[in-house]
C-alpha cells in the first residue's frame, strides 16, 4: 500500500516541472530581450516552441510508451528533460535557447503520458484513482498558475538561467525514485509508433507559424513568408486527407463530424489562447510600462492564475445544476465581459478592481475548459474516449502556443502603428524603435540627448498601452461572437459528463 503513495509522489514531482515550464518564462520576456538581444519574433519562438512541439509529440510518445514500457519511457524523458534544462540555462543566444526549449518539450511529451499511465496502473480502485487523477490535474493547473510567480522570484534574486536549473535536482531525485520504486510494465512490441506522422504534423504546424510570424512584419521577405505559410497549409490539408483514409489514424478527424465535439475543441483552444496570451501581455506591460520587477509582476497577476486553478469545484458545482449549453455560454460570455472591463480600468489606481476582474476571468476560463471537456466526452463512446481525449490535449497545447503567437503579433503590429516618434530621429533609429518596446528602450539609452531619450521611452510606453487596450477589446469582441455561436450550436438538453 505504501508503495502506491511513493509512486504517486514521484508522478507529482515529475509532472511539476513539466507544467511549470509552460509559463515560467512569461515574466522573463523583458530580461531575455535584454540579456540575449533577442528580436521580437525570437522571443515568441522561445515562449511558444514548448507548447507547439508538445502538441505534435504527445500522441507518438504515448504509443512509444506502450512499446517500451512506461518506466523506460519516463527514464528517457527525464534524462532528456534534465539535459535540455541545463542546455537552456547555459544558452548564449536566442537560437540556442529555442533549440533547448524544443528539446525540453520532447522530454516533457514522454513524461506526460507516462504519468497518466502510472496512475492507471497503480490505482485500480475507482475512488483512489479518482483522487490520484484529481491531484494530477491540480498539479498541472497549479504548476502553470504559479510559474510566473516562481519565475519572478528567481529573476529577482538570480541569473535568468535559474528558471531552468531548478528542474535539475527534481529530475535527479525523481530518476532515482523511478529506478528503485516503479515496477517494469509489459511491453507491446506490436504497438504501431506513428513517429513519421507526428514529425510531418509538427513540421506543418511550424511552417504555418513561421509564415504568420514572419509575414506580419511586412518587410522585404513578405513573399517568402507567405509561401512558407501556404506550404504549411497545403501539407496540413494533405495530412488530414491521408488520416481520414487511414485504417489506424494518429488523429481521428472523423470525430469532428460531431458538431458538439467540434464546438468543445474550439472552446478548449480559444480558452487557452486567451488565458496564455493575456498572461504574456500582462507580464510584459507590468514590467515595461509600469516598471514592476519580475517578482512584483508575478504577484500582481497571481489572482488570475490562482483563480483559474481553484475554479474546478465552482465549475463542477455549476455543471451539476445547469445544462452544458448554459455552462459553456456563461464561461465564454463572462470571459468576454472581463476583457472589456480590463480594457478600461487603470491598473495603477484601481488595483483591487483589477484583481476582482482577474479572479472572475480565471473562474470563467476554468468553467469554459470544463465545458470543453464535457462537450467532447458527451458525444463519444467509451471506445472513442482516448481519441477524443487526444484531440482535447492537442487543442490545449496548440491553444497555448497560438495564444503567444496571436497576442504577441498583435502587440507588435499595434505598437508599431501607434508609436509617435520625434522627427529629430533618423529614419533608421525610428525603424529600430518601432520594432518593439524593448528596442525603443535600447535606442533611448543610446541617445546622447537625455530629453530626447525620455521622449522615446514615454512614446513607447504610450503605444504599448494603446496596444493593450486594442487587444483586449478585440479579444472581448471575439469571445462575445463565440458565445453567440456556442449558444446556437450546442443542444439545450445535452448532459454534462
Amino acid at each position: 500500500m505504501k508503495s502506491k503513495w511513493i509512486i504517486l509522489t514521484l508522478i507529482i514531482l515529475m509532472y511539476l516541472p513539466v507544467s511549470l515550464d509552460a509559463t515560467i518564462l512569461h515574466v522573463a520576456v523583458p530580461t531575455l530581450a535584454s540579456e540575449l538581444s533577442t528580436a521580437p519574433n525570437q522571443l515568441l519562438w522561445i515562449i511558444d516552441i514548448y507548447s507547439l512541439v508538445m502538441a505534435g509529440m504527445l500522441l507518438p510518445m504515448g504509443a512509444l510508451g506502450d512499446r517500451l514500457g512506461y518506466k523506460t519511457l519516463v527514464i528517457i524523458g527525464l534524462i532528456i528533460f534534465g539535459l535540455a534544462s541545463l542546455l537552456a540555462a547555459l544558452s548564449t543566444s536566442a537560437m540556442m535557447l529555442i533549440a533547448a526549449r524544443a528539446l525540453l518539450a520532447i522530454g516533457a511529451s514522454m513524461i506526460l503520458p507516462a504519468t497518466l499511465s502510472g496512475i492507471r496502473r497503480t490505482f485500480e480502485e475507482e475512488k483512489e484513482r479518482a483522487m490520484a487523477l484529481g491531484l494530477w490535474t491540480t498539479i498541472g493547473v497549479s504548476g502553470a498558475a504559479i510559474g510566473p510567480l516562481i519565475g519572478g522570484y528567481l529573476l529577482e534574486h538570480f541569473h535568468w538561467g535559474s528558471v531552468f536549473l531548478i528542474n535539475i535536482p527534481i529530475v535527479i531525485m525523481v530518476l532515482i525514485g523511478v529506478i528503485f520504486f516503479i515496477p517494469r510494465q509489459n511491453r507491446n512490441t506490436n504497438q504501431p509508433w506513428p513517429l513519421g506522422k507526428a514529425i510531418f504534423l509538427l513540421v506543418t504546424i511550424l511552417l504555418i507559424v513561421y509564415g504568420l510570424k514572419s509575414g506580419l512584419k511586412f518587410d522585404g521577405e513578405l513573399l517568402f513568408s507567405v509561401l512558407i505559410g501556404f506550404t504549411g497549409i497545403i501539407l496540413l490539408t494533405l495530412f488530414i486527407k491521408k488520416e481520414l483514409k487511414s485504417a489506424a489514424p494518429m488523429i481521428d478527424f472523423h470525430l469532428f463530424k460531431m458538431k458538439v465535439l467540434a464546438v468543445g475543441t474550439i472552446i478548449a483552444a480559444v480558452s487557452m489562447i486567451t488565458l496564455v496570451g493575456f498572461e504574456l501581455l500582462m507580464a510584459q506591460e507590468l514590467q515595461l510600462v509600469y516598471n514592476f520587477t519580475p517578482l512584483k509582476a508575478g504577484i500582481f497577476i497571481a489572482p488570475l492564475m490562482l483563480s483559474s486553478c481553484i475554479g474546478g469545484p465552482v465549475a463542477g458545482w455549476l455543471a451539476s445544476r445547469v445544462s452544458l449549453r448554459i455552462l459553456a455560454s456563461f464561461g465564454i460570455g463572462m470571459s468576454s465581459i472581463c476583457f472589456f472591463a480590463l480594457s478600461f480600468v487603470d491598473f495603477m489606481t484601481q488595483t483591487y478592481l483589477v484583481w476582482i476582474v482577474f479572479i472572475l476571468l480565471g473562474l470563467s476560463i476554468d468553467i469554459a475548459l470544463l465545458s470543453s471537456t464535457s462537450s467532447i466526452m458527451s458525444c463519444v463512446s467509451s471506445e472513442q474516449s482516448s481519441a477524443a481525449g487526444a484531440i482535447e490535449g492537442m487543442a490545449y497545447e496548440l491553444g497555448a502556443g497560438f495564444g503567444v503567437i496571436i497576442f504577441g503579433l498583435m502587440i507588435s503590429i499595434i505598437y508599431s502603428y501607434n508609436i509617435d516618434l520625434s522627427s529629430e530621429l533618423s529614419e533608421s533609429v525610428q525603424e529600430e524603435a518601432r520594432n518593439s518596446i524593448t528596442q525603443a528602450f535600447k535606442v533611448a539609452n543610446n541617445i546622447d540627448i537625455p530629453e530626447l531619450g525620455e521622449q522615446i521611452i514615454a512614446a513607447a510606453k504610450l503605444a504599448f498601452s494603446q496596444a493593450h487596450k486594442a487587444i483586449l477589446i478585440s479579444a472581448g469582441s471575439l469571445l462575445f461572437l463565440l458565445t453567440i455561436y456556442i449558444w446556437r450550436s450546442l443542444p439545450y438538453n445535452i448532459k454534462n459528463k
